[in-house]
C-alpha cells in the first residue's frame, strides 16, 4: 500500500518531467531550424543583404534542353510560316515599270504620254495577273537577291511612281488594293502641292498604311548632273532625311530625276546611304545589276495590256544602262 502511494506519488513528477523535456526539445528544434534557414540565405546572397540573381533556382539540364527545343521549333514554325531567308541569293530577274498620272491628259498636257487612264491601268495590272506576275518593292527584291527571302508565289516585278501625284492615290491604290499587291512611291517634297495635283501627307501615310514603300525622288525634281556639290547633296542626301523624319520610313532607294546622272551624282546617293537608285533606261533588274543604276520600263499612255507584255519580253535582254545618262 505504501509502495504504491509512493509510486503515485512519483508518476505525475515524471510526467511533469517529460513535458519539460519535450518543450525544451521542441524549442531546440526551432532554433536549429531557424538557423540553418539564415546559414542558406547568408550562402544565397554572397554574404549581401540584397538578394542576388544567384539566389534564383537554376534550371536542370534536362529541363533546359526541353525548353531550347520548344524555343526552336517555334521559331522554326514562325519563319517557316511567312517563308525564311534561305541564305542562298536569289536570281530571278525582274522588271521595273515607271508610272507617272494615272489619269488621262488634259487638254494642252505638255507630256501627254506620261497619263495613263485609271482603266487602261486597270487593264495592265489584270494582264501582269494573268502572265503570273507578282509585284514586290524594292527592298524586297533586295532582300532575295543578298540573302535568299522568299518573294510571293509569281514572277516578280515593282511597279514605281514617279514625283508624287495625287492620282497614285485615287486611281492607282484602289486598283493595286484589290490585288493585294504594292508598289514603290518616288516622292518628290516639293513643286506638287495637293492643289495641283500632289499627294497630301496624309495620302502619303495611306499609302504606307497599304504596304508601299517610299522612296524619293529630292526637292524639287532638279537635274542633278547640273548641279554644285552643296546642292546636290541638298537634294539627295537632304531629301532622305527629310522624308525619313516626316514619315518614320527607312527610304532606301533613290529615283534620278528624269533620269539623269553621271558618278558624281552616283557617288553623293552612295554617300547618303541609299541601297541604289532607278534609271530610266529600259531592261530588266537582274541580281548582277549595279545598284545604283537599276532599268526601268516606263508605261506610256496608250500602251494596251498585251503591248505592256510585248514591251516588257522585248527588254529582257537589253544591255545595262550606261555609266552616266543625260537624256
Amino acid at each position: 500500500m505504501d509502495s504504491d502511494r509512493r509510486q503515485a506519488r512519483r508518476d505525475p513528477r515524471r510526467r511533469e518531467l517529460a513535458r519539460r523535456r519535450r518543450r525544451v526539445f521542441a524549442g531546440l528544434s526551432l532554433l536549429l531550424a531557424a538557423a540553418t534557414v539564415a546559414a542558406v540565405a547568408l550562402l544565397a546572397g554572397g554574404g549581401s543583404s540584397t538578394p542576388s540573381t544567384s539566389s534564383v533556382p537554376s534550371v536542370s539540364g534536362s529541363a533546359r534542353s526541353r525548353s531550347a527545343a520548344r524555343g526552336s521549333s517555334s521559331a522554326q514554325g514562325s519563319s517557316s510560316s511567312t517563308g525564311a531567308p534561305t541564305g542562298k541569293p536569289g536570281t530571278e530577274s525582274a522588271p521595273i515599270l515607271m508610272y507617272h498620272v494615272i489619269n488621262p491628259p488634259p487638254p494642252g498636257a505638255p507630256f501627254p504620254g506620261l497619263y495613263v487612264s485609271a482603266s487602261e491601268f486597270a487593264a495592265q495590272m489584270q494582264a501582269l495577273a494573268n502572265a503570273g506576275y507578282h509585284p514586290v518593292t524594292l527592298d524586297q527584291l533586295q532582300a532575295y537577291w543578298q540573302h535568299g527571302t522568299p518573294l510571293p508565289a509569281g514572277k516578280p516585278v515593282v511597279l514605281t511612281f514617279d514625283n508624287g501625284y495625287q492620282s497614285q492615290y485615287t486611281n492607282a491604290l484602289p486598283v493595286l488594293r484589290r490585288l493585294g499587291w504594292v508598289a514603290d512611291e518616288n516622292i518628290q517634297l516639293t513643286g506638287l502641292p495637293p492643289s495641283q495635283g500632289g499627294l497630301s501627307e496624309a495620302q502619303v501615310h495611306g499609302l504606307l498604311a497599304a504596304g508601299w514603300e517610299l522612296d524619293t525622288q529630292g526637292f524639287s525634281h532638279a537635274d542633278l548632273i547640273t548641279l554644285d556639290a552643296t546642292q546636290l547633296a541638298y537634294q539627295v542626301a537632304g531629301a532622305r532625311k527629310v522624308v525619313q523624319q516626316r514619315y518614320g520610313v527607312p527610304v532606301n532607294w533613290f529615283c534620278y530625276p528624269s533620269g539623269h546622272y553621271d558618278a558624281t551624282v552616283i557617288a553623293e546617293v552612295k554617300a547618303a546611304g541609299y541601297a541604289g537608285s532607278t534609271t530610266v533606261v529600259p531592261g530588266w533588274a537582274s541580281p548582277g545589276s549595279d545598284p545604283y543604276r537599276l532599268p526601268r520600263l516606263r508605261v506610256l499612255g496608250g500602251t494596251g495590256p498585251e503591248a505592256l507584255l510585248s514591251e516588257l519580253a522585248s527588254i529582257r535582254s537589253d544591255p545595262p544602262p550606261p555609266p552616266s545618262y543625260s537624256g
